[in-house]
C-alpha cells in the first residue's frame, strides 16, 4: 500500500552524527519537525536551527517551499537563516583577515538563498558590504566575494537600487576604468553597473557620467569572452536606457571608437566559438542599432519642405543629368512629371506624396539617396533600364524602393525591443559602417533582377514582393558572414530556384492527392508515427539541459532532465554549468514516476508563466514554456532552449502519456518521412520487371489501380 500523499521519506544529516531517516508529515508545522530532529541528537534551542537541502544550491526549507521535498531527498540540519546572517555579519566586520575572507566566501554562497538574503538585508547587511567596497581597503579574493554577495543580494529585489550611494558607484566604476584589474572583480563590477542602469533611471545618469565608453571598448579587445560579454551587455544597457536624443550621439561616439570593427575582429572572428550569452548580446546590439532608424521610419515627408523636396530633385538630377533642363516653367514642369514617372513614383506630379505613409516614411528616401550617391552606376542602370522597357513590364523603382524599405523594416523588426533569449544576430551587419544602407542596395538589385526573371507587369507587383521577401529571408537564414556572401547566397536563390523549393516543399501536400495515393499514405502513417514516437522517447532518455529563469541571464543556472530507459521515471536535478554530453542518472537527485503525471500544459497555461515575475517574459519565452503536472498537485516547469527541443519534449511527453503528438516538428517529420517512403515504394513499383504472363484469369480489381510516373 503506497504511503499517504502528505508523507515524504527523507534522510537528515548533522556533522559527526548518524543520519536520521524520518517520515516527514507535510501537515505538521516545520518547527515541530525540527524540534523532533534536534531531540534525536540531544540538541537544545531548536528555534536556532533550520533544514536545508544537502545537495545542489543547498537552499533553506521554509513553510512555503517545503512542498518541493520529494521522497528520498537528503536534508541537512543547519543553523537558522537569522542566526547564520548574524554570525556572518559579525565575522565580516572582524579584524582577522583570514576569518573575514572565509566569512565573505560563505556569504557569497548563501546570498543566493532568498530566505537567508531577507534576514541579512534586514540586519543592514547590504549597507555593511557597500561600506567595505567604498573603503577601498579590500582587494583580490576578498573584494571579489564581497561584490558577488552584494550582487546576489540585490538580485532578489528586496531593496531598491536607488539607495546606492554615489561613492559606491564611483568605486565600482573605478574598477572598470582601471587598465589592470583582477578578472573576477572586473566581471562583477560590470554586472553591478549593468544592473544599476537597467533597474534605476537616476543611476543610469550617474553611471553614464562615470564610465568611459573608450574603456568599455577596451575590454572587448581582451581574450576572455566572459569579460567581452559583460562589456557589451553594459554598452547595451546604456544604449537601451539612454534618452532618445542621446542615442544618436552615443551611436556616433561608438562609431568613432570603431566599436563595430573591434567586435568583428575580436569577437565574431575571434579564435573561440560564440557562446549563447555573447550571441544574445550581439543580437541586442544589432536590434538597438537598427532601432536608431525608427525615427526616420516614422517621419512623414512634408511636401512643402524645400530641403526634403531637394532630395527628390537630386534623385532626378543624378538619373537624368539635370543640366539640360529647359528654361520655360511649363516645359520644365512637363519634363519633371515625365522623369518622375520614369523614376517609378506613384504620384508623378508631386512625388513627395509617396513618402507620407509610415512606415517607411523618410527612411525610404534616405535609402534611395544613398544608392544614388554611393552606387551611382547601379542606380542609373536600374532607372534607365526600366525606363526603356515596355510600360507594362517596367519595374517602378520609386514604388519598389518604398515597399522594399517597409519590408526590410519588418524582417529586421526595426522599432521593436529585443527578445529575451533570442540569439539571432547576423555577422554581416558588423562588417560595414553603413550595413543597413548596403543591405538595401543589395536587395533593390535583387528585386529588379527578380522582376525581370518573372517577366512581371504592374499587376504582379505584390507577387514579386512576396518572392523577394522569401529570397531575402532564406538568404538571411543561412547567416552570410559578409555583404558579398549575401550577394552569393541571393544569386543562388533566383526565381527558378524559389519555384523549385516551393514545389519540393509542397510535394507531400500537392503531388499526392489522388485517392490511391491517399490510401497508401493512410496505410503508411501508423508505422511512421511509431518511428517518430520511438525517436522522441529515445531523445528523452538521452536528456536535455534547461536554463533556470532568473533576473540576470549571464549568471546562468542549469538543470538537466532525462527519462529512465524503461520509460517509467523522469529524473532531474540541478547542475553548476551546462553539461557536455549525457548526465548520469546518479547525478540527478530528483525523480517523478511517469504514473504520477496527470498532464502536460504549454505556453500561458504553465504555472511559471502565470506568476507575477513571468508577466515580463516575452512572446518567445512563452512559446518555449511547458510544464508537467503530477500528483499531488505538483508541477515541473520547463523553458526549452529552442523550438526544436520544445517540440521534442512536448511530443515525447505526450507519447509517454499515450496522447497525440501535435507539434509542428512532428507534422513536418511525418510529411517528410511518409513522402520518402511513398517515393521508395512507388519507385519499386516502376522497377518491377513483369514476366511474360499466362492467359489472364478473372480476379478482384486492385485497390492500387493507377499509373504514377516518378522522376
Amino acid at each position: 500500500m503506497p504511503p499517504p500523499a502528505d508523507i515524504v521519506k527523507v534522510a537528515i544529516e548533522w556533522p559527526g552524527a548518524n543520519a536520521q531517516l524520518i517520515e516527514m508529515d507535510q501537515k505538521r508545522p516545520l518547527s515541530s519537525i525540527i524540534r523532533e530532529v534536534c531531540d534525536g541528537w540531544s540538541l537544545s534551542g531548536s528555534e536556532q536551527f533550520a533544514l536545508r537541502y544537502a545537495d545542489g544550491p543547498q537552499l533553506y526549507i521554509t513553510e512555503q517551499s517545503r512542498g518541493d521535498i520529494k521522497n528520498g531527498t537528503i536534508l541537512r540540519l543547519a543553523i537558522s537563516p537569522a542566526r547564520a546572517a548574524r554570525q556572518l555579519l559579525e565575522r565580516i566586520q572582524s579584524h582577522g583577515i583570514d576569518a573575514r575572507l572565509e566569512a565573505l566566501k560563505e556569504l557569497a554562497k548563501l546570498s543566493a538563498d532568498p530566505t537567508f538574503a531577507t534576514e541579512f538585508i534586514n540586519m543592514e547587511g547590504i549597507g555593511t558590504l557597500a561600506r567595505l567596497v567604498e573603503s577601498g581597503t579590500h582587494f583580490g579574493e576578498m573584494l571579489a566575494f564581497t561584490l558577488t554577495a552584494f550582487l546576489e543580494l540585490m538580485d532578489h529585489g528586496i531593496v531598491s537600487w536607488d539607495l546606492i550611494s554615489l561613492s559606491f558607484i564611483k568605486q565600482i566604476a573605478g574598477y572598470v576604468n582601471q587598465p589592470m584589474v583582477d578578472v573576477s572583480i572586473l566581471q562583477r563590477s560590470l554586472a553591478i553597473l549593468e544592473s544599476m542602469v537597467l533597474n534605476s533611471h537616476s543611476l543610469y545618469h550617474r553611471v553614464a557620467q562615470e564610465i568611459t565608453v573608450g574603456q568599455l571598448i577596451g575590454h572587448l579587445q581582451v581574450s576572455n569572452q566572459e569579460i567581452q560579454t559583460y562589456a557589451i551587455a553594459l554598452i547595451n544597457a546604456l544604449f537601451l536606457k539612454a534618452p532618445e536624443d542621446r542615442r544618436q550621439e552615443m551611436a556616433s561616439t561608438l562609431a568613432q571608437k570603431h566599436l563595430r570593427s573591434i567586435i568583428l575582429n575580436h569577437v565574431i572572428r575571434g579564435n573561440r566559438p560564440i557562446k549563447a550569452e555573447m550571441a544574445h548580446q550581439l543580437y541586442v546590439l544589432q536590434v538597438l542599432t537598427f532601432n536608431l532608424l525608427e525615427e526616420r521610419m516614422m517621419t512623414k515627408m512634408d511636401p512643402n519642405d524645400q530641403a526634403q523636396r531637394d532630395i527628390i530633385f537630386e534623385l532626378r538630377r543624378i538619373a537624368f543629368d539635370g543640366e539640360n533642363d529647359p528654361t520655360g516653367t511649363e516645359k520644365r514642369k512637363a519634363m519633371y512629371t515625365k522623369d518622375y514617372k520614369m523614376l517609378g513614383f506613384t504620384n508623378h506630379v508631386n512625388p513627395a506624396m509617396d513618402f507620407t505613409q509610415t512606415p517607411p516614411g523618410m527612411l525610404a528616401l534616405d535609402n534611395m539617396l544613398y544608392l544614388a550617391k554611393v552606387h551611382q552606376d547601379t542606380y542609373i542602370r536600374i532607372v534607365l533600364e526600366n525606363s526603356s522597357r515596355e510600360d507594362k513590364h517596367e519595374c517602378p523603382f520609386g514604388r519598389c524602393a518604398i515597399e522594399l524599405t517597409r519590408m526590410l523594416c519588418e524582417i529586421l523588426q526595426v522599432g521593436e525591443l529585443p527578445n529575451e533569449g533570442c540569439n539571432d544576430y547576423h555577422p554581416m551587419f558588423f562588417t560595414h559602417d553603413r550595413a543597413w544602407e548596403e543591405f538595401f542596395c543589395v536587395c533593390i538589385q535583387l528585386l529588379n533582377k527578380t522582376w525581370k526573371e518573372m517577366r512581371a507587369t504592374a499587376e504582379d507587383f505584390n507577387k514579386v514582393m512576396q518572392v523577394v521577401r522569401e529570397q531575402i529571408t532564406r538568404a538571411l537564414a543561412m547567416k552570410p558572414s559578409s555583404i558579398d556572401q549575401l550577394k552569393n547566397k541571393l544569386r543562388g536563390l533566383n526565381y527558378s530556384e524559389i519555384l523549385r523549393l516551393r514545389q519540393s516543399e509542397r510535394m507531400s501536400q500537392d503531388d499526392f492527392q489522388s485517392p490511391p495515393i491517399i490510401e497508401l499514405r493512410e496505410r503508411i502513417q501508423p508505422e511512421i508515427l511509431e518511428l517518430i514516437k520511438q525517436q522522441r522517447l529515445n531523445r528523452l532518455c538521452e536528456g536535455s539541459c534547461f536554463r533556470k529563469l532568473g533576473n540576470r541571464r549571464r549568471q546562468e543556472k542549469f538543470w538537466f532532465c532525462r527519462l529512465s530507459l524503461n520509460h517509467k521515471v523522469l529524473h532531474y536535478g540541478d547542475l553548476d554549468e551546462s553539461p557536455q554530453g549525457e548526465v548520469p542518472f546518479e547525478l540527478l537527485s530528483d525523480k517523478i514516476p511517469v504514473s504520477d503525471i496527470k498532464s502536460v500544459v504549454t505556453g500561458k497555461d504553465c504555472p511559471h508563466m502565470k506568476e507575477k515575475s513571468a508577466l515580463k517574459q516575452n512572446k518567445e519565452v512563452l512559446e518555449l514554456a511547458f510544464s508537467v503536472l503530477y500528483d499531488p498537485d505538483e508541477t515541473l516547469n520547463f523553458v526549452a532552449p529552442n523550438k526544436y527541443e520544445y517540440c521534442i519534449w512536448t511530443d515525447g511527453l505526450c507519447a509517454l502519456l499515450g496522447r497525440e503528438m501535435g507539434s509542428d516538428l512532428t507534422r513536418s517529420d511525418l510529411d517528410t518521412l511518409i513522402s520518402m517512403e511513398m517515393k521508395l515504394r512507388l519507385l519499386d513499383l516502376e522497377n518491377i520487371t513483369i514476366p511474360e504472363a499466362p492467359p489472364p484469369v478473372p480476379k478482384e480489381p486492385s485497390s492500387y489501380n493507377f499509373t504514377y510516373n516518378y522522376s
